[in-house]
Order: structure tokens, then sequence, then C-alpha cells
């Protein structure tokens, strides 16, 4: 990590960059540098920032900056090859040898990530390892040129040119990889596997590369990498083919990238298997650095599924603790608001607006209902997870376990108390 300063000045006044979750800034004297500022607030569904969960900004930053120490940590590599060498392993279902190749890469260098370290906000010092006294929610990064596709229309049609990707480098690749080591209720995949016919669901298992029907809380006996467009108003599902032609990639390079994605899901579930939790799936995303590929973005409960699954009166309960949690919510609780942001989502590709901008315009008439408030009682549900999990980055492993249950227990009872229990059955429950 010798490339990035040790120390740098804090200048947050005006940020380069504003999301529903984070803030960007440049760093003085640094143009190939930002810093990463965490939000408290939550985004679902895309629509942007409509919650806050006290405390989330320093958990998701300290979860993130584990994880990359993690990623770039040889001996971690090492450790999963060992567990991956097994007869039956995906080292040995992979007849390219790709990924037993990048897996040697990454034991012997780590793998290469724009994450430089955690900031400390009171003296500016870079924790490339370990952590302040005092966590914060601000990371240094690497920064990346972020591209958008060019919006052509044409008639009535509209589509996006992708072709500027094959001119660029040190770019994110605009593309999202979500990796599926099982299938949880909420899933995009079983939406769309349920709505075919059994002749295409045929079709599209063997797309997947699965060999059974999809149904909920199954785990995969191998990864499966599903693609979306990163950068479109709306997150689309494309081919794997699609997906290499709008890379701006080689297919070698493309290749590599799922196989980069795939290691990293394996990697993380190793982590949240020492919290008592399950991954179920996450997402990557990826730049192109010269030769290299690189991990960048951020990865958090903003990122990622992962339950706690717990037995209670002779049912199975996934407990989500991450931000499916918030989804589950509102679509219980706030079920028409719900159906609101489905329905401008099927008429924005007709228009080529933004679904946002459709929902808000419904709002103002009266004919959508307005943005709901969250519970109180169900927020401190949420931040009692945060708090577990800034536990485990404290060392305090052997009590989380029991934590987590409580949480689970207590989030069931919630729906419970509100009468809607079996609304949450339905969804999180065998």
């Amino acid at each position: 990590m010798s490339e990035f300063p040790n120390k740098i000045s804090l200048n947050l006044d005006n940020p380069c960059y504003t999301g529903s979750v984070q803030k960007l800034y440049d760093v003085p004297d640094h143009p190939e540098l930002l810093i990463s500022e965490t939000t408290a607030g939550g985004s679902v569904f895309d629509v942007g920032t409509i919650f806050n969960i006290e405390g989330s900004d320093v958990g998701r930053a300290s979860f993130r900056h584990l994880v990359f120490q993690e990623l770039q940590n040889p001996e971690a590599w090492k450790n999963l090859s060992q567990k991956l060498s097994e007869e039956g392993s995906l080292i040995q279902k992979d007849v390219s040898g790709l990924v037993e190749k990048v897996l040697s890469g990454f034991s012997k260098n780590g793998a290469p990530t724009h994450h430089a370290g955690m900031i400390d906000r009171s003296s500016g010092e870079v924790y490339a390892k370990g952590f302040p006294s005092c966590p914060s929610n601000l990371t240094l990064i690497k920064k990346y040129k972020v591209e958008k596709p060019e919006l052509n229309k044409l008639l009535v049609w509209h589509f996006y040119d992708y072709e500027k990707y094959h001119h660029l480098d040190q770019y994110v690749i605009p593309l999202e990889y979500i990796v599926r080591l099982g299938i949880t209720s909420g899933s995009s995949i079983l939406r769309k596997y349920s709505a075919l016919s059994d002749s295409d669901k045929k079709e599209y298992l063997n797309d997947l590369g699965i060999d059974r029907p999809l149904s909920p809380w199954i785990q995969f006996d191998y990864p499966i990498v599903d693609l979306t467009t990163k950068y479109e108003p709306e997150d689309r599902n494309i081919s794997r083919q699609e997906a290499a032609l709008i890379s701006g990639t080689d297919g070698n390079t493309f290749a590599k990238s799922m196989i980069m994605a795939i290691l990293g899901a394996y990697l993380l579930q190793q982590i949240f298997a020492r919290m008592g939790l399950f991954l179920w799936d996450l997402k990557w995303e990826i730049a192109k650095d010269g030769d290299n590929l690189v991990f960048v973005d951020t990865i958090d409960t903003d990122s990622v599924r992962v339950t706690f699954n717990i037995v209670r009166d002779n049912r199975t309960y996934f407990v989500h603790f991450n931000k499916q949690s918030m989804r589950d919510y509102y679509k219980i609780m706030h079920s028409e608001w719900y159906r609101a942001v489905n329905e401008a989502k099927k008429i924005a590709p007709k228009t080529g607006k933004a679904f946002t901008e459709i929902l808000t315009e419904g709002q103002n008439r009266n004919e959508y209902p307005l943005t709901p408030v969250i519970d109180e009682r169900f927020l401190d549900l949420q931040k009692q997870k945060f708090e577990m999990i800034q536990g485990f980055i404290q060392g305090k492993e052997k009590e989380l376990q029991k934590e987590a249950e409580k949480i689970a227990r207590a989030e069931i009872d919630y729906y419970e108390s509100a009468k809607k229990i079996e609304e949450y059955e339905e969804l999180n429950a065998e």
C-alpha cells in the first residue's frame, strides 16, 4: 500500500458526488484519490435515501475496511485455496484452469482493490491495516473513471451505446456481478423463473448451470453469477454474452472478472460464518486498470444478503442481517407504496425516464402513496444488527451468535405484534 499517503488533510465541505448512501470528496494534492464518507442513510428499490439507521455509517465503513483488508491479504487466499482444493470443488470443476490461476495469484500478492484504508477523522491518518482507536465513516480509495453509456432514441424506441468502453482504461466496468451461493425468496432469478413456462424453465436452468428446480432457501453446489447493467436508469438483467460485449474487455479478461467475483464471494462467506450468519448472495463492482482487474466500490450490508437461520415453533425462519430486512419491511408494512414503486418501474422503460421521476409525478398527482415513515421500533432492531457487526470487528466473536439469535427472535416478535406474521413467514420461513 506504499503508493498511498499515510496521512491526508481532510476537507469535507464540498463533495464531488452525493449518493444515497455515501459522499465522495477530492483529496488535495492527490487527484488520483477520493475520500468516501459513508452516510447513515439507506435506500431500497433504488428510490434514493428514505431512512436513517443510527450507527450504520461507521458500521458499514468498518465492515468495508475489514473486507478489503481480507481481500488484500495473501494468507486469507491461501486458506481459501486449501479449502477449495478438496475433490469435487470449484477448482476441479473448472477445466479451463482459470480458477486455480487467479487463486494462485491472489495467494501470492492478495487481490487488487481500490481501497487504501480507513481515515482517522481527528488526525487524518490513514490505516491501511487495523483500525483507528475510534473507527470512522471515512475511507480512502483510488479513483477510477465512471462513464455512463449514451442514450440513443430512435422513433418510439431507445437503446444504450456502450462503444466508448472499448477505448478506455482505468474505468469501472459498467456491470454488477451478482454472485449467488443460494436463493432467497426475494431473489430476482426466482421471480423470473416462476414466470416461465415449463420448457422455458428447463432452458433457463441450463443457462444458469443448475440441475434442479428453483425454490426459496436452497443452496447451490457451485455459485452462479448473475449480471446486470450498472449505469442505466434501472439495473437490467443481461446475458453473459451481452455483458461481455458491453464490458469493454476482451473475452479472457471478462472471464477472469467472473472468477474474481466468485472467489470474492467465497472469502466473504467465511467472514459471515464466523458471526453465525449465512451468505446467500452479494454484488461486486470491478474496474479495469491496465492488465489488472480491481475490486472497487463498497461491500457492506447494502450489497449482500445474509441471514441468521433459526427454528421456532417447528418452522425455520431466515432473518436478514442486511438491507433485505428493510425491503421486506416496506413490502409487508407499506404494501400500497411498494406496489406504486413497481408500477413506476414498469412504465419507465416505455418512456426513457427514470422510474423515480414517474413515481414522484404520481405522488404529486395523489395517484401514488407518499414515501412511508419507518417505525422507530423496527429501526432500533436494525441498529442492533450494526452494533453486533461492530462487536465482530472488535473481536467479540464468542458472544455474537447469542446476540444474533436474540435480535432475530425480536424481529419475528415485531411482525407478530403487528399481526403481520403470516406475510413475514411467506417471505422468510419454510
